[in-house]
């Protein structure tokens, strides 16, 4: 556990940098002249150039983790969040507060993939969900710690945000000393031909059954060097990547981080003002936490699946809710929506997302993929992922000024529907399988011909005529 945990705050750093500007917009489009509509997309740019620099720092954090080791590749990412904070915090122009942001999608690109692929090839089968689910909840940690210190330094006044960006640096250099403690992934190791320091490794882990927990693995390990992107487009793999690629474009382009990063903003806009949207924000990433916590607990006994359509069902409800406040108060003639009924909505679909498609996307992608395929796949989806949140912020400015918030929130809830609908449809149940047996259900062409429950027992089932493995 407490290995998970040290990885874990990558994701801590992630949560924290992405929402940070949340409390930063409002005087950024101050300092720098972005009010009014015509400058919509430069603002929409400032907060989503995190996620455009992700996808760089996606693509290119698969393939060094494989060469480097996934314990590396963690240490740079630390280092990278240090320097984007200072150098943030000390902007002056805008090119150099977009440079910053970017150079932090890096390491958010990187983080977002490496820590719960380290945790996943690292953990016990029976303790997976719960321990590659602690990333996500130090991601929501990171997203709670934010507001609050947004809401702490909001007193500094108009200079604040540059403290905002900055404290980051503090965390950044902790995750850095304490990735000096932990190992690196067994498997990796035993891909290089490294079995005494693998076997050291999963001591950490195992303790006395760690030399039979490495004989288990060493098989596939072994085989798992000479992954390429091209491996990805082939029959065996079509439905790990379509279903994965479904997960993570179904997490994003429902809104959650255009939310979570314009926070402050859309709670002012439905009429409770700046200050009291600080302190509101802080409400939601507490929930944010308490259902991530909720969804740990439940992972590894109830399934992937069962939270994936309950919490995608909460986030529809919750969506079509918000989008009906604001459509209420524009026919009412209201200038703002009932306050206390949009920051009802947006806690349902931040606590439903909490315990659905947050930490259970993660989970599944990175257990999905053979070891071979694993760090390119998880690049890709990332890549995948990164790509449609920074779409969504970019425009999210844009369609407040143009369709409304109601039109907006309306089009989440709809696509909400859709991964409902997707899941329900394509999701198979991992709990409880080794990392092997569940890269063997995922693959195989036939997966996609028939429904993917049946396709699945066949699997599970060594005597029956399953996909080949």
């Amino acid at each position: 556990m407490r290995i998970a945990l040290v990885a874990a705050l990558g994701g801590f750093l992630l949560g924290f940098d992405a929402t940070v500007i949340s409390g930063a917009v409002p005087f950024i489009r101050e300092y720098f002249g972005l009010q009014g509509s015509a400058h919509s997309l430069e603002l929409g740019w400032t907060v989503s150039c995190l996620d455009w620099g992700a996808m760089a720092g996606n693509l290119c954090a698969g393939p060094l983790a494989d060469r480097l080791g996934r314990r590396t590749v963690l240490r740079l990412t630390a280092a990278v969040f240090f320097a984007s904070s200072l150098l943030a915090a000390d902007a002056h122009t805008f090119l150099v507060l977009i440079l910053a942001r970017v150079l932090g999608g890096l390491a958010v690109g990187a983080a977002i993939l490496v820590a719960p692929m380290y945790v996943t090839e690292i953990a016990p089968a029976d303790r997976r969900g719960l321990l590659v689910s602690t990333n996500q909840l130090m991601i929501v940690i990171g997203i709670s710690a934010s507001f609050f210190s947004n809401d702490l330094l909001l007193s500094i006044g108009a200079d604040g945000w540059r403290s905002m960006l900055g404290v980051e640096a503090i965390p950044a250099l902790v995750f850095f000393v304490l990735l000096l403690t932990v190992p690196e992934s067994p498997r990796w190791l035993l891909a290089r031909g490294r079995r005494r320091q693998a076997l050291e490794a999963m001591r950490a882990v195992h303790a006395e059954a760690a030399a039979g927990e490495l004989a288990k693995i060493e098989p596939a390990a072994l085989q798992a060097r000479g992954g390429s992107w091209r491996t990805l487009l082939g029959a065996r793999l079509r439905f790990a990547v379509i279903f994965a690629a479904g997960l993570a474009f179904f997490q994003q382009v429902t809104g959650i981080n255009a939310v979570l990063y314009y926070l402050p903003t859309i709670l002012a806009q439905a009429g409770g003002g700046l200050a009291n949207a600080f302190r509101q924000s802080v409400l939601v990433g507490l929930i944010n936490v308490g259902m991530t916590l909720v969804a740990m607990s439940l992972i590894d006994r109830v399934g992937r699946k069962p939270l994936l359509l309950a919490g995608g069902t909460g986030m529809a409800v919750a969506l079509l809710i918000i989008a009906w406040a604001f459509r209420a108060a524009g026919a009412a003639g209201a200038a703002v929506a009932h306050p206390a009924l949009v920051l009802a909505g947006i806690m349902t679909f931040v606590a439903s997302f909490a315990v659905s498609f947050g930490p259970v996307t993660w989970v599944m992608v990175a257990e999905i993929f053979p070891d071979r395929e694993r760090a390119f796949a998880m690049s890709a989806v990332c890549f995948w992922n990164s790509l449609i949140s920074a779409s969504v912020t970019l425009v999210f400015t844009w369609e407040l000024a143009h369709w409304g918030p109601a039109g907006t929130f309306l089009g989440y809830g709809l696509l909400a529907v859709a991964g409902l609908v997707f899941v329900a449809t394509l999701g198979p149940e991992t709990r409880g399988r080794t990392l092997e047996e569940v890269s063997r259900l995922f693959s195989g062409p036939r997966l996609l011909r028939r429904a993917p429950a049946r396709a699945i027992e066949a699997a599970r089932d060594p005597a029956s005529p399953g996909p080949p493995s």
